[in-house]
């Protein structure tokens, strides 16, 4: 096998930047040979603008079954990821699943599961694991140089969001369409990032402001308080109505605080640990010494063409995936327990509890105004 041959499953923002992409030949080894979209002027877009040897469909289950297909981009509703996801693996075909991996970890529970049964290569769009600032931050929290994290905060509010966005399709910010909001819509690759870099806490605390700032039925407000199991502590804030925002992820460990801001990286190096001078030192009022560093990186950031290419690479000669698809569960564990929590103004404590999860968004989806099953088109968030 020389190329991929690959469908794509959903063709709004991000399908339709997908399909451009490879048909640009900006993704060695993949090839683009169909793509599905239910929306009529998608379709139409797909035929004006991608060559004639591309099939076009109408149904993701037709392109699945048409067997033109090694593997699939699904870019679809959050809710059909799973379904589609697990449609395409029993057939034998390579996923690529766009955020988030689904509305509600047992769905994508089961979509591992099958995975895992699969002799296929499950992938997640996780696209800001390559950026070359994360890595780094990754890197330097798991080499344990710096010891423990003892404190992590991110503010992320820099998701400005109008009425008129909200207005433009009656899927968006519904529980029925969407799943949830700013947690399950913006941040999912924050939440990737928070729990890929410094680990899964152990209990969430969240208050979430549903319709706060927005005439919306989801939420557009979060504050959630982490417990990690060693103890560190930490506050997950986001919002889509902050002006201008603020997009700051500052992990303070034992031997240094490390700050990203605006995709900016720092770090304050202490000559000691701060637990050794705490108890060592005479002085009460002195802080351990320490200085800002310059940290490099190696510039890299090829974001979704370099999930893709990647995806590619591991099918064809077995290289690493930048996101194993299985992973796509611990972002979504992070929501999920955000939106509990806040349902039931009580912590949550790690593992969820997943059939009482469903149960309480059966509910919100129940009241919701796009009703279960309704046909809706939808564009995933491509933004960062």
């Amino acid at each position: 096998m020389e190329f991929v041959k690959m469908g794509i499953i959903g063709v709004g923002n991000m399908g339709s930047t997908h399909s451009k992409s490879i048909v640009d030949g900006l993704v060695p080894g993949m090839q683009l040979v169909a793509i599905a979209d239910r929306d009529p002027n998608r379709r139409a877009w797909a035929k004006e603008n991608l060559p004639e040897s591309v099939t076009i469909f109408e149904e993701g289950d037709d392109l699945i079954d048409s067997g033109i297909c090694d593997g699939v981009i699904i870019a679809t509703p959050h809710y059909q990821h799973p379904v589609l996801a697990i449609k395409a693996m029993k057939k034998g075909l390579h996923v690529m699943c766009e955020k988030p991996a689904g509305v509600y970890t047992k769905a994508v529970r089961e979509m591992n599961e099958v995975a895992a049964q699969c002799d296929v290569t499950f992938a997640m769009m996780f696209n800001q694991r390559t950026n070359c600032v994360f890595r780094k931050m990754r890197e330097l929290v798991q080499s344990g140089q710096y010891g423990q994290i003892k404190r992590v905060n991110w503010i992320i509010t820099d998701w400005y969001r109008a009425q008129s966005y909200y207005d433009s399709g009656a899927w968006r910010a519904t529980w029925a369409g969407e799943g949830g909001g700013v947690l399950l819509n913006q941040c999912p690759h924050n939440l990737d990032l928070l729990q890929w870099i410094c680990g899964m806490p152990s209990k969430v605390t969240a208050f979430c402001h549903e319709g706060k700032w927005h005439n919306i039925e989801v939420e557009d407000d979060v504050t959630a308080y982490l417990e990690y199991p060693n103890g560190a502590t930490g506050v997950f804030i986001t919002s889509t109505a902050d002006a201008p925002g603020t997009n700051r992820f500052e992990i303070t460990m034992d031997k240094a605080k490390i700050v990203c801001e605006n995709f900016q990286l720092s770090v304050y190096e202490l000559e000691v640990s701060e637990r050794e001078h705490c108890f060592t030192t005479k002085q009460g009022f002195q802080k351990p010494a320490g200085k800002w560093i310059d940290v490099e990186t190696d510039g890299l950031n090829p974001q979704h063409n370099g999930v893709l290419t990647a995806f590619a690479a591991h099918i064809l000669r077995g290289e690493p995936l930048v996101a194993k698809g299985e992973e796509g569960i611990n972002g979504l564990t992070l929501s999920n327990c955000m939106h509990l929590s806040s349902w039931l103004g009580q912590p949550v404590t790690l593992p969820i509890d997943e059939d009482l999860f469903y149960e309480k968004l059966q509910e919100k989806v129940a009241t919701s105004k796009v009703k279960t099953g309704e046909s809706v088109h939808f564009d995933t968030e491509g933004t960062y």
